[in-house]
């Protein structure tokens, strides 16, 4: 990606780089390390092979993935993160700490409809 692609706002650009909830739970995937394809596709559940290839090439287009191929058979492939890619773990935790504040606040809502 380029820089005259991006947005002039920042959060947009964020926006942009994590388009949709794949992403993210690639991300989320891969800051505890290094996966190959089939354990990225079996942490996802529902991902098609597909749209995770199409997410990982993305990602890797965007700087936030490497791709590494080994010559052997049957090939073998592994996604990590990069640095920058890494420097989404911030706003990763952020959105966690705010997903559970807002179950929180659902069961509170719930348990004062039972009153």
């Amino acid at each position: 990606m380029e820089l005259k692609e991006l947005p002039k706002c920042p959060v947009e650009t964020t926006l942009k780089l994590l388009s949709n909830k794949w992403k993210v739970l690639i991300i989320r995937d891969l800051l505890s390390g290094t996966k190959r394809f089939g354990e990225l596709k079996n942490s996802l559940g529902t991902i098609t092979q597909k749209v995770l290839t199409t997410n990982l090439r993305n990602m890797e287009e965007e700087g936030l993935v490497m791709r590494k191929v080994y010559s052997q058979i049957p090939p073998k492939v592994e996604y990590t993160l990069t640095d920058i890619g890494y420097s989404l773990a911030g706003v990763l935790d952020v959105m966690t700490d705010w997903g559970s504040g807002y179950k929180e606040y659902l069961k509170l809502l719930e348990k004062q409809k039972k009153i």
